[in-house]
């Protein structure tokens, strides 16, 4: 991967996938991300992160976000895109989030201008149930609390099932 990153033309979009590869489940060490990240900056890529599993990994969503966080302090521009429709079990609700780290104030509000004319001419009043069901989460200890229980145990159970699947195959 690294030398793909490295033979890619200077200023690629790169298209990764923060945590939770599926089906494998195999995701970078946070040394392997780093060198990720020093190969990604010298050759000025433009990282695109996927985060559609976030906390199904190690089980607890801080954890599953050390990728791009690493990427943000070292001082990469950085796209993420975020669905909460497999963590939340919102799966028909398309429920997410698209986020820009942008070098300045003025290139983010050229960013957001842009993403308006965009939106407008996709949709004019997005879909806000399963929004609305996220945020009361998030925003509330107690349900937090047990939604990260949750996303622990979904993240136990397939850890199981992916080493169950191995023992099977050997």
């Amino acid at each position: 991967m690294i030398e793909d990153l490295r033979a890619a033309p200077e200023q690629s979009i790169i298209l990764l996938h923060a945590r939770a590869h599926n089906p494998i489940g195999v995701d970078p060490s946070l040394e392997q991300w780093k060198a990720i990240s020093d190969v990604c900056k010298a050759r000025k890529h433009v990282v695109f992160f996927d985060n559609a599993y976030q906390g199904f990994a190690s089980g607890d969503p801080d954890r599953d976000a050390q990728a791009f966080r690493l990427f943000v302090e070292e001082g990469h521009e950085v796209v993420l895109t975020q669905s909460f429709a497999k963590n939340f079990g919102l799966y028909g609700q398309r429920v997410g989030a698209l986020h820009f780290v942008c070098a300045s104030r003025s290139e983010a509000t050229a960013v957001d201008s842009q993403l308006k004319v965009i939106i407008r001419a996709m949709y004019s009043n997005p879909p806000i149930h399963g929004a609305r069901i996220v945020a009361d989460i998030l925003s509330d200890p107690s349900l937090l609390r047990l939604w990260e229980e949750d996303v622990m145990r979904m993240a136990t159970r397939m850890r199981r099932m992916r080493e169950r699947l191995v023992e099977v195959l050997n």
